[in-house]
């Protein structure tokens, strides 16, 4: 078959082979021929420009062996095992709500499929959003053996916010488990309590941060002096003129004339 009688085998957008990932990480291979498959391929022999030489074994195998084992889902298939968020210094979650400015761990474990095993994952660019509508934080997890974790403050901002983890890479799985904290309380219920679900490919907690209790904040605030010295400036004044007021009297002059009034009360 000619180029002219079919164009459409050559240029740069065609593909001998591809394959595509759909949203519920359902897989699909198009390949340009089931030759690529056969025998004949797996045991083929490069050609080598210098005569002498022989012909290396060609890596057809491997790769009609990667990409049978991508597309029935036994390899670049992640998972996540468990997730964790508390204050710091804890390792629990709250019994109640997050305070703002406070120091939070966020922790979340990934396995991957390998050989037929689950396997800790080693990827270093998962990162972790604390979204409320927008992102207020964005980190990137560290990476320890599977287990990844991130600290970081929460904002001076009270709402509700979302742990959300969205991992899309090329040739991976998307993680697409859902853990969601509700901050309901029920009878013999406890105040935090996850439900599992499968949503949009995305796994997040979700939380409210308020803002501090009155007993919570400094009891005496350096950017707030000033104001502490007029009160107490004020309050000093007030009681000085009450005492001058109240205990001073004056001194009548000696050949002043003295009001009828004054006589009266005199």
């Amino acid at each position: 078959m000619s180029l002219l009688q079919n164009p459409s085998i050559a240029g740069s957008r065609t593909l001998l082979v591809g394959g595509l990932q759909s949203r519920n990480n359902a897989r699909i291979v198009f390949s340009g021929s089931t030759d690529l498959f056969s025998n004949a391929f797996f045991s083929a022999k490069t050609n080598s420009v210098n005569p002498a030489v022989g012909g290396a074994a060609s890596g057809n195998a491997e790769l009609a062996s990667a990409i049978a084992k991508w597309v029935m889902k036994e390899s670049g298939v992640l998972r996540v095992k468990s997730v964790n968020h508390h204050k710091k210094g804890e390792t629990m979650p709250p019994a109640e709500d997050y305070f703002i400015a406070e120091d939070v761990v966020y922790t979340i474990e990934i396995e991957e499929l390998k050989n037929g095993k689950w396997v800790p994952f080693q990827g270093k660019d998962v990162q972790l959003e604390f979204v409320r509508v927008d992102p207020f934080v964005r980190a990137t997890l560290k990476n320890n053996n599977g287990r990844l974790s991130a600290a970081f403050k929460l904002p001076d901002v009270l709402g509700v916010f979302k742990f959300l983890v969205d991992y899309r890479r090329v040739g991976y799985a998307h993680v697409y488990d859902v853990l969601q904290v509700i901050t309901e309380s029920y009878e013999n219920i406890p105040r935090f309590y996850q439900l599992t679900r499968q949503f949009n490919s995305k796994i997040f907690f979700q939380v409210s941060v308020r803002p501090l209790w009155h007993t919570q904040y400094e009891r005496f605030i350096r950017s707030a002096y000033p104001y502490y010295a007029s009160s107490f400036s004020m309050m000093a004044g007030l009681v000085l003129f009450s005492i001058v007021y109240l205990y001073h009297k004056d001194t009548p002059v000696k050949g002043a004339k003295v009001l009828d009034s004054e006589k009266k009360k005199n």
